[in-house]
């Protein structure tokens, strides 16, 4: 036991845990008495996660997901594993369609075979699974029509999880915020980029809605889920709030409202592949008591301080997209 939070210590394994969630989850974890192991690639360089050695908590190995053995050594002391490793969105896959597939399918199955129903497993999965969404509000139940190979090896990833392992999956919203491992590719934190360095944002289909997360809120979804695991296995859950469902015009006017002088232009000269235009339903998270404590406009204002110098964004986007 936690003597602060009185709450269970286990020993986590973190694959991916370089990247932009780990790296905010990491410090959450360790401030809760766990014990985090992170295997990790580094493909982004270890540069995020150095402050985490200082941790007595904190080990870490570097691996591919695709090597089992490799995995399954390191995973022998894990009472738990939060799987985030993964090609993430559907440009970065478009380009890298092969890595894509073996690393999100082959990374799933080895993390199964590897923590089998021995361990609790929760799965970082994504809306995108929903591809075209036909109903008014989408649900955890509404059909899975995957549009990308992004959406579509992740529809695969959860069945590969839920059939071999006791999990949670969660379906997390479009991310957004700082983070150790910053990335300026995602949407609200390319936009704030632009607003800040160019003055005009250029968006296509901005009548689409979407629905947005905080970082550091997924960072304390996933803590929830450790926390409550035995309630929650099994399921699958959206993780975000209604409150941050927008339109990319609405993100558009929050930024120009925050930072002066931005003109917003529509084109029509991209498409998202994804199809996601749809108003999405917490009710289930928000059951268990979540809520998320950042909003979109605070996250806004958090990034304009930092992304204001930031003169190269190239190494902070994701290694495979435009």
């Amino acid at each position: 036991m936690h003597r602060e939070t009185g709450k269970s210590i286990m020993n986590v394994l973190v694959t991916g845990g370089a990247g932009y969630i780990g790296t905010t989850l990491i410090p959450l974890l360790l401030s809760q008495g766990h014990r985090v192991s992170v295997f990790d690639s580094l493909c982004y360089g270890i540069e995020p996660i150095l402050p985490f050695f200082r941790n007595s908590g904190f080990s870490f190995t570097k691996g591919d997901i695709r090597d089992r053995q490799s995995l399954a050594v390191f995973a022998r002391t894990a009472e738990a594993v939060i799987h985030l490793a993964a090609i993430v969105g559907y440009p970065a896959c478009l380009r890298a369609p092969e890595e894509a597939k073996s690393v999100n399918l082959d990374g799933a199955r080895n993390v199964a075979a590897v923590a089998g129903r021995r361990r609790p497993v929760i799965f970082a999965s994504t809306s995108s699974c929903y591809g075209s969404v036909q109903e008014a509000i989408c649900t955890e139940d509404t059909p899975l029509r995957p549009l990308s190979l992004y959406g579509e090896s992740k529809v695969q990833g959860e069945n590969i999880i839920r059939d071999m392992c006791d999990a949670v999956v969660y379906r997390i919203a479009t991310a957004y915020g700082l983070s150790p491992r910053m990335r300026l590719d995602l949407l609200i934190n390319d936009f704030v980029y632009r607003a800040l360095h160019e003055r005009r944002l250029r968006v296509y289909e901005g009548s689409a809605r979407r629905s947005f997360i905080h970082v550091s809120d997924i960072a304390r979804g996933i803590n929830l889920a450790l926390d409550k695991f035995p309630s929650m296995t099994g399921q699958v859950y959206n993780l975000g709030h209604e409150s941050q469902n927008h339109s990319k015009l609405d993100i558009c006017r929050l930024i120009s409202q925050i930072i002066p002088g931005v003109t917003i232009e529509e084109c029509a000269d991209a498409k998202d592949l994804d199809r996601r235009d749809y108003t999405v339903s917490y009710a289930r998270i928000k059951a268990l008591g979540f809520q998320t404590a950042v909003s979109v406009e605070d996250g806004i204002r958090e990034l304009c301080g930092p992304l204001q110098w930031i003169d190269n964004r190239d190494s902070f986007s994701n290694r495979f997209s435009d």
